[in-house]
């Protein structure tokens, strides 16, 4: 009976501690996940890469996260490999950071994060006082489901099935290695699999050797996540996850097998408790990070060899080829991968045409103007290619939802070329009529128009995911930040009227171009987040009517 209670707490406390962890890092992004990419991607050295990869890992809570946001952009080509697998490696020892902190008691924080957490998140408007809430309420179950960790060892303290085990894994480190590794994995959260190993070596359930092999096996396992969510990416991306997992690998073996030597001879005296064994974490990610940054740029070429780029057709120069070959449809899966794949490349040229209006707007030329809206043609031939694509499928080899899901793609490619036309026809339009009158915006309408464009560069990251994965999490919080950025439209709308109102004359002068590049960017996300919907009315997540789309959770209670 002890043991079944036993597994049953632990069950309960390990699902708070993966909830909670994930609570946290989701209340970030959505707060600050569209300042990431220009974090990420500006100019910098390996050493200051691995600072950045550190603190992502701290604010994000999660290793893999920065690894799967290191790897997106180096698959946009925003992001050289050496600097990715700097950020990555940097990101493991953030990761280490954060277990030093939560490994503390800090039990007697956690009523005060509650209550100011579930006040900030249930009385507050705000976006970020919201999130800030999340964020909040989310550390304080981290702490709560160690504490639950903790007693749902009392069961079984007394009875002669933990020392068994505990002394099983001491004596066989290959076994506890392996486990380690297995645990971070499904936890699918170095974190959450560390800190419970940690708490276990804490409060004596198990031995610090055990321990200490655990911990390196769970290093080594966490490793492997960003390589299994990264495998639907293009090949560019997937190598900087697998050249942290065999760096990572390589390093942790080394120090299984030297650790478990020095623990055997004596070498290391008697180590104890679980502050040794952060320690020793802490140690071991600061050692990789030193060790590895050298090697960022010499395995560039490696895994460049090992991964290469697949053989392209004929194409234009600097462009990527279509996916597609008309009449040519193989397996009704493969056919409907081509469609995922040439809609990316659709959804590349339309990022590509949005991500330089600011510079358009401060100093766009004639020539830069006109180059954006000549990409406009080959988004209109990505969809021309598409619509005749799914218009000659054979229906009688593809099922009824195949066929759905063809056309919902056809959907989408139509909705990114309205958003390229928003580009081409309205906001170059804009660019060039600010250079022509030598307008320029207020400080504050230029900051707002900004973070609106921060915050769609973010979306258009997200629906690609939301593309590839088809995850409703991720499809959730596309549409959660569709209706964000109308409020952050709708706020500066009112706090440009009311800068009319106090007489500012850059204001006056721009009032109309700030009113129409508000309208622009905001029916832009519009049509990137148009992703999300097939994917949440299958789900049982997407409303017949819009009537309440503003209402709050507890409004409709």
């Amino acid at each position: 009976m002890a043991i079944l209670t036993f597994l049953i707490s632990l069950a309960g406390a390990t699902m708070l501690l993966l909830y909670a962890v994930r609570m946290v890092r989701t209340g970030i992004e959505r707060s600050y996940g569209a300042s990431f990419q220009r974090l990420l991607t500006g100019r910098q050295s390996h050493l200051q890469a691995g600072m950045m990869g550190l603190t992502l890992a701290i604010v994000l809570q999660s290793s893999a996260a920065v690894a799967l946001l290191a790897s997106g952009f180096a698959a946009s080509g925003y992001l050289a490999f050496p600097t990715g697998l700097a950020i990555v490696l940097g990101g493991d020892l953030g990761s280490a950071l954060i277990i030093q902190i939560l490994s503390f008691k800090l039990d007697w924080l956690v009523p005060m994060l509650l209550a100011a957490g579930g006040y900030l998140f249930v009385k507050t408007e705000a976006k970020k006082a919201r999130q800030l809430g999340r964020i909040l309420m989310g550390v304080a179950f981290i702490l709560i489901s160690l504490r639950f960790l903790r007693e749902a060892m009392d069961p079984i303290r007394g009875s002669a099935f933990l020392p068994a085990i505990a002394g099983y894994l001491a004596r066989d480190y290959i076994t506890a290695f392996l486990a380690g590794g297995a645990l971070a994995f499904v936890m699918h959260s170095s974190v959450a699999a560390i800190l419970m190993c940690v708490t276990l070596v804490q409060i004596g359930a198990l031995p610090f050797a055990a321990g200490l092999s655990l911990v390196l096996g769970a290093n080594f396992g966490s490793a492997f996540i960003p390589v299994w969510l990264s495998r639907g990416m293009d090949l560019k991306a997937r190598r900087i996850p697998y050249a942290n997992l065999a760096l990572r690998g390589t390093w942790a073996v080394i120090c299984l097998l030297g650790a478990n030597l020095a623990l055997r001879q004596g070498w290391l005296g008697d180590p104890q408790g679980g502050q040794m064994l952060v320690s020793a974490h802490l140690a071991f990610n600061a050692a990789l990070l030193l060790l590895a940054l050298p090697l960022c740029t010499p395995l560039a070429g490696v895994f460049a060899r090992l991964f290469p780029d697949p053989a392209a057709r004929a194409q234009p120069p600097g462009r990527p080829v279509s996916a597609l070959e008309q009449g040519r449809y193989g397996a009704p899966a493969q056919a409907v991968a081509n469609l995922t794949r040439e809609l990316l490349r659709m959804a590349g040229l339309v990022g590509a045409m949005f991500r330089p209006v600011l510079e358009l707007y401060e100093s766009g030329s004639k020539e830069q103007i006109r180059a954006v809206q000549q990409m406009d043609a080959e988004v209109n031939a990505c969809l021309s290619g598409i619509r005749q694509y799914v218009a000659a499928i054979p229906a009688e080899a593809f099922s009824k939802d195949q066929l759905k899901t063809a056309r919902s793609l056809m959907e989408y490619a139509i909705r990114l070329e309205t958003a390229g036309d928003v580009v081409a026809r309205r906001l170059t339009v804009l660019a060039g009529e600010m250079r022509k009158k030598e307008l320029r915006f207020s400080r504050d309408g230029w900051l707002e128009i900004t973070r609106m464009h921060e915050a769609i560069l973010a979306n258009l990251q997200l629906a690609s995911n939301v593309l590839i994965s088809d995850d409703l999490e991720s499809a959730r919080l596309l549409s959660l930040e569709k209706t964000e950025l109308k409020r952050m439209e709708r706020d500066s709308r009112k706090r440009h009227l009311r800068r009319l109102q106090g007489g500012g004359q850059e204001s006056f002068d721009t009032s109309d171009i700030h009113l129409e590049t508000l309208r622009a960017l905001r029916e832009f996300n519009s049509h990137i987040a148009a992703v999300a919907y097939p994917v949440l009315y299958r789900n049982g997540q997407l409303l017949e009517t819009r009537l309440i789309e503003e209402m709050r959770p507890e409004e409709t209670d």
